[in-house]
């Protein structure tokens, strides 16, 4: 009986913190497929929100410019992010140790620190106007390029550091054993720093606010403006975006789940 009460406290915490972090979710999601101005008054269930969603050119030119940026500025940042992680897990102990301590500075710093300090430089210092998209796409870069690091250097250390020693010594380039030895081992990681990378970027706020073109919003920034207006019309189109992202995001999370539950299946087969 002890051992049923010790189970049911965290099974129960468990699902109270479920409740807190999905209900709210769920709520707008039903909210979404209705035609009610406001969360809590009633309404008749509809669709117009989506259709408004993706008739309205402004929505659909912020939610393209959104996932653009989005997907440029993670392709950048898995490049760096990959190629730092393996030039510091060969490098020597010293020098590893230092890039690993930089490289954790940004996660750890405030976003609008990061924001304000890429415009002051890039804009103030260098001159660059924020009427290009560089101080923008650099912002996203400098934020993201971290994560991928982190994602990328355990599968680093897990993999056989000999492996690219005896493709050097039977014959290989440093280059073609990096693209047939090292990166095959490290996939696994690097999708996962780009997945990353495009989440921190649809998701960040300061940054953008602080480098975006006057005339340019993501859906952050174009979220925030909207919610402070009284342009209810778009704000349940909002409703309707919202609720599509988390079914994105909840399809990737439960076929990457899948996948890696398969991965461990063929594995235990072959093991057998």
């Amino acid at each position: 009986m002890k051992n049923g009460k010790n189970r049911a406290l965290p099974a129960a915490i468990l699902i109270l913190v479920l409740i807190l972090l999905y209900a709210p979710i769920l709520i707008l999601a039903v909210y979404s497929f209705t035609d009610a101005a406001n969360i809590g008054a009633g309404g008749s269930f509809s669709v117009a929100n989506y259709v408004k969603l993706f008739t309205t050119e402004d929505l659909r030119a912020m939610i393209f410019g959104t996932l653009l940026l989005a997907l440029g500025s993670a392709i950048l940042a898995t490049l760096l992010g990959t190629a730092g992680a393996i030039g510091s897990f060969y490098s020597r102990k010293g020098t590893q140790t230092f890039f690993q301590t930089v490289n954790q500075v940004p996660v750890v710093n405030a976003d609008v620190v990061t924001g304000f300090s890429i415009c002051i430089l890039l804009v103030v210092v260098f001159g660059i106007s924020k009427d290009t998209f560089l101080p923008l796409v650099l912002g996203h870069v400098t934020l993201s390029a971290p994560f991928v690091y982190l994602s990328v250097l355990p599968k680093l250390k897990q993999m056989d550091p000999a492996l690219y020693e005896a493709a050097l010594d039977l014959g290989a380039t440093p280059g073609y054993a990096l693209r047939k030895v090292i990166l095959p081992q490290i996939f696994s990681g690097i999708v996962s720093g780009f997945a990353l990378a495009v989440t921190l970027s649809l998701d960040d706020y300061f940054v953008a606010t602080y480098t975006k073109p006057a005339t340019f919003d993501t859906i952050s920034t174009y979220v925030v403006n909207a919610t402070r207006g009284s342009q209810t019309e778009i704000k349940t189109a909002l409703w309707a975006l919202s609720t599509l992202i988390f079914l994105v995001v909840l399809a990737i999370a439960l076929g990457s789940n899948l996948r890696k539950q398969e991965g461990s299946g063929r594995k235990g087969e072959r093991e057998a």
